[in-house]
């Protein structure tokens, strides 16, 4: 069946609260478009687990610092549509900046503490806020359902199932493993940005992360040499302006000396125009 648009608020709640009342469960694919395999792997699990499968497509104006890519975020809605059909998706939600923030100005905003402070908080202090905010008012719209996040984002999925334990939203957070290319790259939107050297060098995110994950499982329980094992193999690539390279617990994202227990390595870094995350779990027994 091909997959239906929707573009007003009122108009999703309609179709999703007549799903629930008919007994179906909702699954729910946030984005925020320009749809790869990544996505497609998020929209098969819904498919696999619930009835009635919906997607948004909205880039969010809140999650982007003055200085960052909101207005050249690549867009494809044709490209969009056609892969969430083959992915099984009943509905695209597609609302416009006006339907999500009518008189153009938000006056609410969440936060979420602690969690969102280290990593990504420091480098974009305002990211965190606009992702809960909108990723709030989306769950508010959609209503009780299965909320399916893919693992490359991890400091983002940790900070949104914070916010839903804390406001008690009626959501459960389903975390997906990171789709990668074959050479490990973390499948990503940004790619799109990358030159085709730029494009080369990017594995070494993925390769340093191993790297220290190896060290790890060798029985290495010192963060800063495992911090440095990674920084030092991405810094030695000139293409890759590093951001930062860290290994922290799991759950809180603090850093702990020495490991102990459910880890994960997360890294950040430029390759041009494009700032790429990735991140691998680890765990020191």
């Amino acid at each position: 069946m091909p997959v239906s648009h929707v573009t007003t608020i009122a108009a999703l709640r309609e179709r999703l609260d007549a799903a629930r009342a008919a007994g179906q469960r909702v699954g729910f694919v946030p984005t925020m478009g320009y749809l790869h395999a990544g996505h497609a792997s998020l929209m098969t699990e819904a498919r696999a687990d619930t009835d009635l499968v919906v997607a948004s497509i909205f880039v969010n104006p809140l999650q982007f610092a003055p200085t960052e890519d909101l207005a050249a975020y690549p867009r494809d809605l044709a490209g969009d549509t056609a892969l969430a059909e083959g992915a099984g998706v009943d509905v695209l939600f597609v609302p416009s900046g006006e339907e999500m923030y009518p008189d153009g100005v938000v006056r609410t905003s969440v936060i979420v503490a602690e969690v969102s402070a280290p990593l990504e908080g420091e480098a974009r202090p305002t990211h965190f806020a606009g992702v809960a905010t909108v990723v709030t008012k989306l769950f508010a719209i959609v209503g009780p359902c299965r909320a399916y996040f893919g693992e490359k984002d991890y400091q983002q999925v940790a900070v949104i199932r914070q916010m839903v334990r804390d406001l008690s939203i009626p959501v459960e957070v389903v975390a997906c493993p990171t789709t990668r290319e074959p050479d490990g790259l973390a499948m990503s939107s940004r790619n799109a940005y990358l030159s085709e050297a730029e494009r080369a060098a990017a594995p070494v995110l993925h390769a340093a992360l191993l790297v220290g994950r190896l060290a790890i499982d060798a029985g290495e329980r010192d963060a800063p040499r495992v911090r440095a094992l990674m920084t030092d193999l991405i810094e030695a690539e000139p293409l890759a302006d590093l951001d930062y390279a860290e290994v922290v617990d799991a759950t809180t994202l603090q850093v702990v000396d020495p490991l102990a227990g459910e880890l994960r390595l997360l890294a950040a870094a430029r390759f041009g125009r494009a700032r790429l995350i990735d991140n691998v779990g680890a765990t020191a027994t």
